[in-house]
C-alpha cells in the first residue's frame, strides 16, 4: 500500500494489514486479489474519504447531538433517530474531489453494473462481527449513480442495528469509520456461502457448502434454505449432500423504472428439487476454501457465485463462533412439533413469540423464544433477549444460525411452518442441537461435558447451584440461566473500578462518593438476580492491592506475605470507620433490594466475627427473615471451633476452598514447584470440609461452597451433596456441569426433587 491517506484504492493495492482504511470487507478482497483467488475486479472509496466528508460538511457535532440521549432498548426510539441521522447524511453535498475520483474510478473500471458494498473498519474482525449491518447496493450503474450509492453506504454506518451494536460493544461512533467497494457485479445463476470448518460443531476437518439458485441475498438473509453439501478436507471427497426445494430465485429486474433492482423469479416445476450445482463445481468450491484458510491461516466464512459456468468469490471473514470442544448429547425421546436444521446447538425451554417482522420484536422479551420466518440484523436487540430462535426458512448460515453461535443461544433453522405451527405464548423447547422443537418444557439427560452448562438448563436439584461474579457487566447475562442466586459476590473488581483507597477518599470528603458508586456495583447485581439472593462478601483485599489503589501507598504497610496478613475481619475491627462506608452501601441497596446478604471473609477467631457482627449491627444491619449474615470459612481454626462460630449467631457459612486448602496443607497454590501438592481432594482437606458441613446441618445452619474445587473435581461435589451441603457456587462455565452432578448424585441418594 502506497504512503499517504488516499479517497479511493484498487483492490490489488490493499492487504490485510490495510483494515483502518479499507475495512474488513475491502482488506479481503484486496488479500484475495493478491493471492490469485478468483474475486470479480473492482476499487475501494476509502474510509479517510468518509471522515473527510464528515469533516469538510461539519456534521459530526449535530449527528453526536441526536445520538447521546438515545436509549438503544428503546427501538421506536431508535430507529427515528437513526432515521435523521441517515438522512442528514444522504442530504448533504459530497466533496466535489472525492465525487470526482469515485467517477473516475468507475470509468477506468469500465463502467457497467456495479455492486457497491459497505466495510465497516470494525467489522469482519476475530473478535467483533455482525452480518449485514450496513447497506449493500447492487446492480448500480450510471457515474451519478454510483457516487449516490456510495453516499447511501456511509450513511448506512447509522442503522438503528449498528447504532445498537456499536453502544453494545463499547465503540466509539466516530471512530468506526466506513469504505466502500465498488465491484463488477456477477449476476449469479448459483450463488451460496462455504465454511471452512462445520459451523455448528466446530469440526475443522470439514468444508460446508450451502447453495441456492440465483443471486446470493436470499441465502444470506435466510429467505430460501439452501441445499447443504459437506466435504472431507483430508480426501477432498463428497461425504454429504442435501438437496432443498426451491421454488423461486432472486434475478436482476431487467425492466428497470422504480421497481427494486432484483425480483423474485418462479423456478419451473422440473428445476425445483434439482441439485443447485454439480459435484465438480462442488470440489472447485471446496479447493478455493481450503486455499482461502490456508492464505489466513484460520477458519473462514465465504460467499461465493457462479456466473456463465465461472465460480467467484465475493468476500470472505474469519469465523467468530468457533467452539474447542463439544458434546451435543443424546436426541430427547419425546414428541417433536416441529424440525428443521441444527443452526447453533443447546437446549432452552421458554414461552414463543411469534414476530411477523422487525416492527414487533418488543413483544419479545427476556427469556422468550423468537419464532419467525427469518431474522435480519434489525431483529437482533430481540434475539440478544431471546433464549432460542425458530425459523421458517435459512440454512446453518443465514443471519439467525450466524448469530444465535455468537450469543451462544439454540437455535433451528428451515422449519418451514414454524411461524404457523407454533402459537403465541406456547411453551416449547428448543434442541439446536438436533434441530428439534418439543412441546412444553423438557429435560434431557446426558453425560457431563464441556457443554453441559449449555444445554442443561432445565435440571432440577435440591441443592442450590449458586455462582461466583465479580463483574456488574456480566450480571445481566449469568441471570438468564438456571442458577439459584450468587454466592459469591466479590467487592474487590467494584472497588478497583471506583480506583481509590477508601480511606484516601474520605480524607478528602468523598466518602459519600464511594458509599454511592459501590452502591451502584452492587445493585446492578441484585436488580438482576431478584428475588434470587446475592451474598456480596465484604472487601478481602490484601495490602498490596490495597496500595495499588490511588492515594494507597499513604495508608497500607509493606509486608512480606499479604496472603497472612492485615486483611478480612481484622481490618474492620481495626478500621471501623471504613467498614462503614462499605456498610453503608449495603444498606443503600437493601432500601430497594431485599435480596442482597453479606458474608464476612477471613475470619481468624471467634472474637473477630462477634466484633464485626456488632459494628453491623450498630450501622443498622442486624439479621432478619429477610437479611442473612454468612461467614467464610478459610482459615483451619474455623473448622476446629466450628460450633463456637456458630454459636455467636451467623445464618450460613461458605467454604472458600481455595485459602483452606492452602493453609491446612501449607501450600501456595501460586507456587509451580507445589501444584501437585495443592489438591482439594486431599484427606486432611477432605475431613475438614466433612466436619464443616455436617456441623452446620447439625446446627441448623445453611452451608455453601464457593472456591474452585466444585468446578473441577465432580467426586468432591458429590461428597458434598452426600454430607449434606445446602448450596454450591460456582464460576458461570459450570453451571449446567455442576447442575447435572448434583442430579446425578441426589438421584442415587434418593433425594432428588
Amino acid at each position: 500500500m502506497q504512503s499517504g491517506p488516499k479517497t479511493v484504492v484498487w483492490f490489488s493495492e490493499v492487504t490485510k494489514q490495510d483494515i483502518p482504511l479499507v475495512g474488513g470487507k475491502g482488506a479481503n478482497l484486496g488479500e484475495m486479489t493478491n493471492a490469485q483467488i478468483p474475486v470479480p475486479p473492482g476499487f475501494i472509496v476509502t474510509a479517510q474519504a468518509y471522515f473527510d466528508f464528515l469533516n469538510k460538511t461539519r456534521l459530526m457535532d449535530k449527528i453526536r447531538a441526536l445520538l447521546e440521549p438515545v436509549d438503544i432498548n428503546d427501538s421506536r426510539q431508535l430507529q427515528h433517530v437513526a432515521a435523521r441521522v441517515r438522512q442528514i447524511i444522504e442530504h448533504a453535498l459530497m466533496p466535489a474531489e472525492t465525487r470526482q475520483e469515485i467517477i473516475e474510478a468507475y470509468r477506468k473500471m469500465g463502467g457497467g453494473l456495479v455492486a457497491v458494498r459497505s466495510s465497516a473498519t470494525a467489522e469482519d474482525l476475530p473478535d467483533a462481527s455482525f452480518a449485514g449491518q450496513q447497506r449493500t447496493f447492487l446492480n448500480v450503474q450510471g457515474e451519478a449513480e454510483v457516487a449516490t450509492a456510495v453516499q447511501g453506504c456511509w450513511a448506512s454506518l447509522f442503522e438503528a442495528r449498528a447504532i445498537f451494536y456499536r453502544v453494545q460493544q463499547k465503540f466509539d461512533h466516530f471512530k468506526v469509520g466506513i469504505a466502500v467497494p465498488v465491484q463488477k457485479m456477477v449476476q449469479s445463476n448459483a450463488s451460496g456461502v462455504m465454511f471452512t470448518l462445520e459451523p455448528v460443531t466446530s469440526d475443522r476437518s470439514k468444508i460446508v457448502i450451502e447453495a441456492i439458485f440465483g443471486l446470493g441475498e436470499a441465502i444470506v438473509g435466510g429467505e430460501v434454505t439452501p441445499d447443504m453439501y459437506i466435504v472431507n478436507k483430508e480426501d477432498m471427497a463428497i461425504q454429504l449432500k442435501k438437496v432443498s426445494h426451491q421454488e423461486w430465485q432472486l434475478v436482476r429486474n431487467v425492466t428497470g423504472g422504480d421497481r427494486e433492482t432484483n425480483i423474485k423469479e418462479s423456478l419451473p416445476a422440473s428445476r425445483q428439487n434439482e441439485q443447485k450445482i454439480d459435484d465438480e463445481d462442488i470440489i472447485h468450491l471446496a479447493n478455493l476454501a481450503r486455499q482461502i484458510e490456508d492464505h489466513y491461516n484460520f477458519p473462514q466464512d465465504i460467499e461465493w457465485a457462479k456466473e456463465d459456468g465461472r465460480l467467484y468469490i465475493l468476500q470472505t471473514r474469519p469465523v467468530t463462533t468457533i467452539k474447542e470442544t463439544y458434546d451435543d448429547g443424546p436426541e430427547i425421546t419425546a414428541p417433536v412439533l416441529i424440525s428443521g436444521a441444527s443452526a447453533s446447538p443447546g437446549l432452552a425451554s421458554g414461552t414463543v413469540k411469534v414476530i411477523a417482522d422487525p416492527s414487533e420484536i418488543d413483544k419479545v422479551k427476556e427469556g422468550d423464544i423468537l419464532v419467525t420466518v427469518m431474522t435480519t440484523p434489525d431483529f437482533v436487540p430481540a434475539m440478544k433477549r431471546a433464549v432460542a430462535i425458530v425459523t421458517n426458512r435459512g440454512g446453518r448460515t443465514s443471519h439467525a444460525a450466524i448469530v444465535s453461535r455468537e450469543l451462544g443461544i439454540p437455535c433451528v433453522v428451515g422449519a418451514e411452518r414454524a411461524t404457523v405451527i407454533l402459537k403465541t405464548g406456547q411453551v416449547i423447547t428448543v434442541d439446536g442441537s438436533h434441530g428439534k422443537v418439543y412441546d412444553g418444557k423438557v429435560a434431557r439427560r446426558i453425560a457431563t461435558s464441556p457443554m453441559a452448562s449449555v444445554i442443561l438448563e432445565t435440571i432440577k436439584t435440591r441443592t442450590r447451584v449458586y455462582v461466583n461474579l465479580a463483574q456488574p457487566e456480566l450480571a445481566e447475562k449469568v441471570a438468564a440461566h438456571n442458577v439459584d442466586g450468587v454466592g459469591l459476590l466479590r467487592a474487590e473488581f467494584m472497588v478497583g473500578q471506583i480506583g481509590e483507597h477508601p480511606r484516601y477518599m474520605m480524607e478528602q470528603n468523598r466518602g459519600d462518593e464511594f458509599v454511592r458508586r459501590l452502591a451502584q456495583g452492587i445493585s446492578i447485581f441484585t436488580s438482576n438476580f431478584a428475588p434470587r439472593p446475592v451474598v456480596y462478601r465484604t472487601t478481602d483485599f490484601k495490602t498490596n492491592e490495597y496500595r495499588d489503589l490511588k492515594g494507597g501507598e499513604k495508608y497500607e504497610a509493606k509486608e512480606e506475605n499479604p496472603m497472612l496478613g492485615y486483611r478480612g475481619a481484622s481490618r474492620y475491627i481495626a478500621e471501623p470507620d471504613v467498614f462503614r462506608l462499605e456498610l453503608e452501601a449495603i444498606k443503600k441497596v437493601r432500601e430497594k433490594y431485599k435480596n442482597l446478604w453479606v458474608m464476612i471473609p477471613f475470619v481468624r477467631t471467634v472474637e473477630e466475627m462477634r466484633r464485626s457482627k456488632e459494628i453491623m449491627e450498630a450501622a443498622g444491619l442486624k439479621r432478619s427473615p429477610d437479611f442473612k449474615l454468612w461467614m467464610m470459612v478459610e482459615v483451619p481454626s474455623n473448622v476446629f471451633l466450628m460450633e463456637k462460630f456458630l454459636e455467636v449467631g451467623v445464618d450460613g457459612i461458605s467454604i472458600g476452598s481455595n485459602d483452606l486448602t492452602q493453609l491446612t496443607l501449607g501450600v501456595d497454590r501460586d507456587n509451580e514447584m507445589l501444584q501437585e501438592a495443592f489438591d482439594e481432594r486431599d484427606e486432611a482437606v477432605m475431613l475438614a470440609l466433612e466436619k464443616v458441613v455436617k456441623t452446620a446441618k447439625k446446627m441448623g445452619v445453611t452451608s455453601s461452597i464457593c472456591g474452585q474445587a466444585p468446578s473441577v473435581y465432580p467426586e468432591l461435589t458429590e461428597r458434598l451433596v452426600e454430607w449434606g451441603i445446602t448450596s454450591v457456587s460456582i464460576s458461570p462455565d459450570m453451571i449446567g456441569t455442576t447442575r447435572e452432578i448434583i442430579h446425578k448424585a441426589e438421584k442415587r441418594l434418593g433425594i432428588a426433587p
